[in-house]
């Protein structure tokens, strides 16, 4: 779950009294601790009120208010976004940390809403609309959903871990030959499949093409089916060698908030007709099923 945590205002944030420095270095330990937890999102500090204003709305006019504002108790000097598993644990994290004002202060912790509070209102097509902004909002570009009828796709199989993943390019270039001479090929689109997940990240990887037949396979050739369902496909527009950071924005930024659910079977990269071997460039998708 997601949580803000306010920092409420007192008279002498709202003053704008600066803090001290004994306090500023108490605060980049505590969120340093935040960041080695992984549990740090964002956070800052904000400006007294005094720099502010507040927009008013009534029907269609919008009034534009300056500060300072006067009820400082209900300010917000402050915030952090936090990702924890529990309530409990953000209010041990808060209790953690350095009193933020010179005087008595307090700390408010609030849960964010996740996609599935809000019941069947939000639709499949609502789920995949706020899906699509997050990851625009990331820099991941459009996704576009697709129903994929089943495939079976062959070819070399290998296993990785997060010690070997710089030998990829390395599984690649021993499938690449084969390319155009596997019996049962079906087009020229190539596929990057990660399945199997084990223990420290760990997983089968198998590059390979879309065949209709498995019974002629050169030696060493494994086989699988890619389910039939619906799958959210997102784009690798840089070149080929910085996909591993497209892959891990989508897995550690995107999919935790996308408010879909993500099904437990193969994904897979797609390199289709458009992309050039020669510049790396073009045609690079990531394809990630949906749970039904």
């Amino acid at each position: 779950m997601k949580v803000m945590v306010m920092v409420k205002a007192s008279p002498s944030s709202e003053a704008g009294t600066m803090p001290s420095e004994a306090l500023l270095a108490a605060m980049g330990q505590f969120n340093e601790e935040l960041v080695k937890a992984g549990i740090l999102l964002a956070g800052e500090g904000l400006q007294p009120s005094s720099k502010g204003v507040r927009v008013r709305f009534s029907g269609r006019q919008r009034t534009v208010i300056a500060g300072p504002f006067i009820e400082t108790k209900e300010l917000v000097a402050g915030y952090w976004l936090w990702r924890v598993k529990s309530m409990e644990e953000a209010i041990d994290w808060v209790k953690r940390c350095p009193n933020p004002m010179q005087e008595e202060s307090e700390i408010e912790i609030r849960p964010l809403f996740e996609a599935d509070d809000f019941g069947d209102a939000f639709t499949p097509e609502l789920r995949e609309q706020e899906a699509g902004i997050r990851a625009m909002a990331l820099g991941l570009g459009a996704v576009r959903f697709e129903n994929l009828e089943t495939r079976t796709i062959a070819g070399l199989n290998t296993r990785f871990s997060l010690e070997t993943l710089g030998n990829i390019p390395l599984h690649w270039q021993r499938f690449v030959p084969h390319l155009g001479h596997i019996p049962g090929q079906m087009g020229k689109t190539a596929y990057g499949v990660c399945w199997n997940p084990g223990e420290g990240c760990s997983f089968d990887y198998l590059v390979g093409v879309e065949v209709d037949d498995t019974a002629h396979l050169p030696a060493g050739f494994e086989h699988l089916q890619l389910a039939a369902g619906r799958y959210a496909v997102l784009t690798h527009a840089q070149h080929v060698v910085s996909i591993k950071q497209t892959i891990d924005a989508i897995w550690t930024q995107w999919v935790p908030d996308c408010g879909l659910h993500i099904a437990s079977q193969p994904w897979f990269e797609r390199y289709t007709e458009a992309f050039d071997p020669a510049t790396g460039l073009g045609g690079v998708e990531i394809w990630l099923p949906l749970a039904k």
